[in-house]
């Protein structure tokens, strides 16, 4: 599924998502209401967050997120994200280059997702939201550039004084309408895979504030994607001329990985965090460890939080790195 579309949008939301890519339950106020809606209300202040990633193979990422704590057990979030692809070499059916968008003659794809979720209490142990997502899609020219919309639920429970639960169900009814312009014209539909994520989170220990010291989360996730494919049925000879017999078959492509992550604060300004994703996806070599750090520091009257996660990508290709530099008011 790491192919099918908007995977950008599924890497996660600011550094710490990737050292602890195990957020769904996590009541800590650290998670983005982006990862689950339900979260929103345990922002801990208003605040601003920038994220930018390194990532190898011509890849960028970048993100903005926005978050509030509404009166009197609410919250909010939103936001933008841009990931995108450079130095594509494009080629036409003869196998000749294709000119593009950048000085050399190579293409440049780039993806945005504008955000909003809400969230909300409805007691002091359960808590539930929504988040609205926009997708665009920018290709080459000659290639319309396709935009989706998809929603996000979730919800988040208090079990036990240490243990929170949470359920988030994401991208219901996201999908891009392809079609190209020109002479040959065509069309097509990309439907993204709806995300079903549920964990379990344990924090332990107390930095104040209603802050906890140690935060160990796990996490489980269904992929199921529908899909198009083609059945050939044989071959059709009408006098000298020669055809395919297809037919074309709805399927639902599904998958299943898992996730854990911890983080603990060694003093009340520095954490250690250690995570792995793609538990279960493939094969061994497809694993995504991680490691990574956060400061906290009073700057003023500013909240200044400084997150950095490395990220060893799947088989050793390459080695992810990502920062995010929040300042709350």
């Amino acid at each position: 599924m790491a192919q099918a579309p908007g995977a950008f949008f599924r890497m996660g939301m600011g550094a710490r998502s990737l050292a602890v890519p195990s957020q769904v339950a996590d009541r800590s106020g650290y998670a983005s209401p982006y990862l689950n809606p339900a979260l929103a209300p345990f922002t801990a202040a208003q605040g601003v967050e920038l994220t930018a990633g390194r990532l190898a193979f011509g890849r960028s990422w970048e993100g903005v997120q926005v978050a509030a704590p509404l009166q009197p057990a609410s919250g909010f979030a939103g936001g933008v994200i841009h990931g995108g692809i450079d130095g594509i070499d494009g080629r036409d059916a003869s196998g000749y280059p294709t000119s593009g968008q950048n000085e050399d003659g190579t293409l440049r794809a780039d993806e945005y997702a504008f955000f909003a979720a809400f969230g909300t209490q409805f007691s002091s142990r359960v808590s539930a939201g929504v988040g609205l997502r926009l997708y665009r899609n920018q290709l080459f020219e000659g290639t319309r550039a396709p935009t989706a919309i998809g929603i996000s639920l979730g919800t988040t429970a208090q079990l036990t004084d240490r243990v929170s639960a949470g359920v988030v169900v994401d991208d219901l009814f996201a999908r891009y309408e392809w079609s190209s312009t020109g002479s040959a014209s065509a069309s097509a539909t990309d439907y993204f895979p709806v995300r079903v994520r549920g964990g379990l989170a344990y924090a332990a220990g107390d930095r104040g504030e209603g802050r906890p010291r140690l935060t160990v989360a796990a996490e489980g996730e269904l992929f199921v994607q529908p899909a198009e494919a083609r059945r050939f049925d044989g071959v059709d000879v009408i006098v000298t001329d020669v055809s395919q017999s297809t037919t074309t078959l709805e399927v639902t492509l599904a998958d299943v990985q898992g996730r854990v992550g911890g983080e603990y604060w060694l003093t009340d300004g520095f954490a250690a965090r250690l995570g792995l994703d793609r538990i279960g996806a493939g094969e061994a070599g497809e694993l995504r460890p991680s490691a990574g750090f956060g400061i906290e520091q009073r700057v003023g009257e500013l909240d200044l939080r400084v997150d950095y996660t490395a990220v060893v990508e799947p088989f050793g290709s390459a080695l992810m790195h990502m920062a995010t530099v929040r300042l709350g008011l």
